[in-house]
């Protein structure tokens, strides 16, 4: 499976972005998908993750008013929308895909990884 993520770009405090994530070679069939970033200078960290049925969901605590993740089936993709966001939102965002039970937030259980989209939010 390779993942392909997109939708990054610069926005001004306060604004919007929808990111996507599309499946190729493949489809995000059981896999639960998730959201991480990495800021410059800091570790990858969990943002959010959706199981296959798109009925289970998980976010970092820290972001979960302001962001939704969300699964089309049919497109084969997943959505990050992202509301208000902040500078500190600033990040290469990667999605990522793996296959367990439950909802995955350890980056070490995603075994796919897409190429990262990068996010940057003017103050």
């Amino acid at each position: 499976v390779q993942l392909q993520a997109s939708g990054g770009g610069l926005v001004q405090t306060g604004g919007s972005l929808r990111l996507s994530c599309e499946a190729s070679g493949g489809t995000f069939r059981w896999y639960v998908t998730g959201w991480f970033r990495q800021a410059p200078g800091k570790d990858r960290e969990f943002v959010a993750a959706i199981n296959w049925g798109g009925d289970s969901t998980d976010y970092v605590d820290s972001l979960k008013d302001r962001f939704t993740v969300s699964r089309d089936k049919a497109k084969n993709s997943v959505y990050l929308q992202m509301n208000d966001l902040k500078p500190e939102d600033t990040a290469l965002y990667y999605c990522a895909a793996a296959y367990c039970s439950g909802i995955c937030t350890t980056s070490g259980r995603y075994a796919y990884w897409g190429q990262g989209t990068l996010v940057t939010v003017s103050s």
